[in-house]
Formats: C-alpha cells, sequence, structure tokens
C-alpha cells in the first residue's frame, strides 16, 4: 500500500495530522506494508525568503486576518496540538518561505531519512523557532541526517530537487487538492485534513481490504463445511 501525502512545513495543521495518522499507522496490522512519501506543496508561494515580521502579522496583513482572530485561531490550533503531544508556539515561529526546505526534504529521500527531515522541519518551526528558510539551519539539519555536506551545500548553489518540488505541486493541482495535509492512499481513497485517528484507520482498512479482497475457498465437493449460525448448528 502506497500512501502519498501532501503538506506543507509550514502548516500547523500538517503536524497534527502527521501525528494522528501515525498514531493509525501504528495500530494497523499490516503497517510493514505500507509504504509512505512525503509529497511537497506551498500555502503560499509567494512569501519572500524571509518576511519582517511575526506569524500573527504575517497573518494579519497578508491574508487580511483580523489579529484578533488570528490569535483565537493560535490558540484552538496549540489546545488541538497539544492533545497529540505537540508544544506551539506561535510567539516564536520564524516565517519563512519552505520552498528550500522541502528540497531538502526530497534530498533526504534519497538518503532514506524523508520522514525524518519533515519530523524535524515541522518540530523546529513549530515548537523551537527556528528559521527554516536559513542557509545555515537547513545545513545543520542535513548533517545531523546523516547526509554529505557537499550535497547539502548543492541546495544553496544549484537548483537541485527544484523540479520535483514543483512536480509535486502540480501532481497536487492534478488531483484537485486545495488545502494540506491531504491523503491519498493508493491513488484511489483521498482524506482531507487533520483527521482524527479513527478516520485514518478506517481509511487503511478499506483501502487494504479493496486490494486484498477474502476469497472464499469451498471444499472439493462444493460443499461447505459444518458451522455455527443464528439459527443454530449444523448436524
Amino acid at each position: 500500500m502506497n500512501i502519498e501525502i501532501w503538506s506543507d512545513v509550514a502548516c500547523p495543521w500538517c503536524y497534527i495530522g502527521k501525528r494522528r495518522f501515525e498514531a493509525a499507522l501504528a495500530e494497523f496490522p499490516h503497517r510493514d506494508a505500507v509504504d509512505v512519501t512525503w509529497r511537497s506543496y506551498q500555502l503560499d508561494p509567494t512569501l519572500p525568503e524571509h518576511y519582517d515580521g511575526t506569524e500573527l502579522e504575517y497573518l494579519s496583513t497578508r491574508k487580511g486576518m483580523a489579529p484578533q482572530q488570528v490569535s483565537q485561531m493560535f490558540d484552538h490550533v496549540a489546545e488541538q496540538a497539544k492533545g497529540e503531544g505537540l508544544d506551539y508556539r506561535f510567539d516564536q515561529v520564524v516565517v519563512a518561505n519552505s520552498f528550500t526546505a522541502h528540497r531538502l526534504i526530497h534530498l533526504a529521500a534519497q538518503h532514506g531519512q524523508q520522514d525524518a527531515a519533515k519530523e524535524r522541519l515541522l518540530s523546529d518551526h513549530f515548537e523551537h523557532g527556528k528559521d527554516i528558510g536559513s542557509q545555515e539551519y537547513l545545513t545543520e539539519l542535513g548533517l545531523d541526517l546523516g547526509i554529505n555536506a557537499d550535497e547539502v551545500a548543492e541546495l544553496f548553489s544549484t537548483d537541485k530537487y527544484a523540479d520535483d518540488v514543483r512536480f509535486d505541486f502540480e501532481e497536487a493541482r492534478a488531483l484537485g487538492i486545495t488545502g494540506v495535509p491531504f491523503f491519498v492512499i493508493d491513488r484511489k481513497f483521498g482524506l482531507s485534513g487533520a483527521q482524527p485517528a479513527e478516520t485514518f484507520t478506517a481509511a487503511l482498512n478499506q483501502a487494504w481490504q479493496e486490494t486484498h479482497p477474502l476469497v472464499l475457498v469451498n471444499a472439493a465437493d462444493g460443499n461447505d463445511g459444518e458451522a455455527c449460525g443464528p439459527d443454530g448448528c449444523a448436524v
């Protein structure tokens, strides 16, 4: 089973959705047969490399939301995050363009570290006030993931993996994805948003049954074996 997840490292619901999905996957009996691929998405591609202001100011000025409304949204999202064991600190969030961070995730995938890169970027952005657009920070993260320094440096001297990131954007548009997180199972089932773990569990089970239907095997003579039912047992 292949699960693709479109998300942005600058999306607070994406981290919450990641945790809820992971909780469902951990209990899924066929989890060892599941491949998870993180796909890139940007909520605001027009954002400059670095925004001179707070997250509250950014949403208020660029999104046209009232500051009080933004603060209430922060409180609600932080409370939901807390329920998943996450400690959001919106007052410390550094607003930055996430494009290069997505390129780093693609690089990390080549080293089997895609999920680890995604996890670190989300945590560092929302819980630790790290600058996800900073060359210094992204370089440090790449090295922490065991990636060769020269490969990480290529992210800042070339446009390597830029086409891969843009391809993910195009795929999202082709699939009609207009918000994240968005989960796609075997290109047949789609789930939008940070759904409860129970919803992810139901989707996983449904998708598995779709591709692995139960086949009834009868005896050679075509007769069913003895069994019990609502009206009693065979004699």
